[in-house]
């Protein structure tokens, strides 16, 4: 069975926690603080590469089948001796019978160990905060929605990520144009220039991001970034405790797509904020170049949060690094049409007025 690891705080026996505020392991219990490097200790077997052996022998009471046994592990609480049923790609948690926090040590051996990791910085009453504040302002939001009552979960997870450099060059051809308008006399006149616009050079892409747990939508993950990579530290389990984690479901191999595809977006970009002065400008041809190097491996701290109305599922995203929110929110129609009704009124009396001094003028 997998190693479960809960860290114990020396001083009083209770389960030690990352604590945000302080960015060190605090004991809730007797409020003592520890330093990281004080429990790298905890940390030595992860270069222990060796494997257990666990053999199943259900006999004929077996229920699962091969694919649901499969996705599921099963691992031992050493705090209180409870059983813990979790996904094959979650690495922290917490005991759903005494709630204290443990990380399962398996997920983080050998090559499934992560590079560095990103502490979370904000705690779970500042995504609370920026819940409310992403409220603010959005007339057409049901009232129902607002109650806090309506929140079902809130947790704090470190997501996995791959991280590219890559060196993007080619060029990129448009076809612009500059419009002049001039009056002269009774007659007004247009002249249209056409241009030819070539763009090209080279970027250099360090730390690309790109999410490797299949359970999060990218478009969520990639809407909360950036992350500050210089806040990134050697990755060590004590910043998991108190924590959700997965380890990676989609390899390295599986996200060069997306890391060539960010990069040569990316690179078009640069060139089509380099032609100004235009009044349009539309891309005609592209070549671009991208080569990559060895991703590595990093866990990312995002706060996510659900919620249910009217059946519908609702979830939000927060960087637990820099407050980054995200989410999409329900329309109440009955706001909606009467807004909408006031609007083609107002433009009904707008028109009506204009109609009217045009007719007396």
């Amino acid at each position: 069975m997998p190693d479960l690891k809960a860290y114990k705080c020396p001083c009083c026996g209770g389960n030690i926690e990352f604590d945000t505020s302080i960015q060190k392991c605090k004991c809730p219990f007797c409020d003592t603080e520890f330093e990281m490097e004080a429990l790298l200790a905890y940390d030595e077997d992860l270069n222990n590469d060796g494997q257990d052996e666990t053999n199943w022998n259900m006999g004929d009471k077996q229920e699962w089948t091969l694919d649901e046994e499969s996705g599921l592990r099963s691992y031992v609480c050493k705090s209180c001796g409870g059983e813990i049923i979790a996904e094959e790609t979650t690495g922290a948690t917490a005991c759903p019978y005494c709630g204290n926090p443990v990380v399962m040590m398996e997920q983080f051996k050998g090559l499934l160990k992560p590079d560095y990791v990103i502490p979370f910085k904000l705690d779970k009453n500042a995504a609370k905060a920026k819940l409310l504040e992403h409220y603010k302002g959005k007339k057409l939001l049901p009232k129902a929605f607002r109650s806090e009552n309506h929140l079902d979960e809130i947790k704090g997870v470190y997501v996995p990520f791959w991280l590219f450099n890559a060196d993007a060059s080619g060029t990129v051809r448009y076809k612009g144009t500059k419009v002049r308008c001039w009056s002269s006399g009774k007659y007004d006149y247009t002249e249209t220039s056409y241009y030819s616009i070539v763009r090209g050079g080279n970027v250099k892409f360090e730390h690309i991001p790109i999410d490797g747990s299949e359970k999060m939508p990218d478009d969520l993950m990639e809407s909360i970034e950036p992350f500050d990579f210089n806040e990134a530290v050697d990755f060590q389990t004590a910043y998991l405790s108190g924590f959700l984690a997965d380890k990676y479901d989609v390899s390295d191999e599986e996200t060069v797509k997306r890391a060539n595809e960010r990069a040569k977006k990316s690179l078009e970009e640069i060139f089509r904020n380099s032609a100004t002065g235009y009044t349009t400008i539309m891309s005609e041809s592209s070549s671009i170049k991208v080569d990559g190097g060895e991703a590595i491996y990093a866990l990312f701290p995002v706060w996510v949060l659900n919620t249910t109305y009217n059946g519908q599922k609702y979830t939000f995203a927060m960087n637990g690094q820099t407050g980054k929110f995200v989410g999409d929110l329900p329309m109440d129609k009955g706001l909606r049409n009467k807004y909408f009704a006031i609007s083609f009124a107002i433009a009904g009396a707008v028109a009506a007025a204009l109609t009217y001094v045009w007719w007396l003028l």
